[in-house]
């Protein structure tokens, strides 16, 4: 099982999402789980001043692959202390 929430959407450079996505593949054998959080596409694209990539469903899926198969996708509006609102997308999927 990979579970992240919040660490994927700082990875603004693609050769850092890359390495990101080939650990997780090293570190979940076939069969294993995978849930990982970002931002969803109608949040800032800063957070505490560092960029950020919002990303739906579909385009956080594009960056994992084929051998991620989709299980499925979620939304949610996660209130925070200081009364916003903010976005999350969830995708959740099986490494096969």
């Amino acid at each position: 099982m990979w579970h992240d929430r919040a660490v994927f959407h700082f990875l603004t450079a693609s050769e850092h999402r890359a390495a990101y996505v080939r650990q997780v593949g090293h570190s979940v054998k076939p069969g294993g789980h995978v849930i990982v959080s970002t931002f969803g596409p109608e949040d800032p694209t800063k957070c505490s001043v560092l960029d950020v990539i919002r990303y739906d469903a579909e385009s956080l899926h594009d960056q994992f692959g084929v051998r991620f198969r989709l299980v499925g996708s979620s939304k949610e509006l996660h209130r925070t202390p200081f009364g916003t609102t903010q976005q999350f997308m969830y995708c959740y999927c099986e490494i096969e």
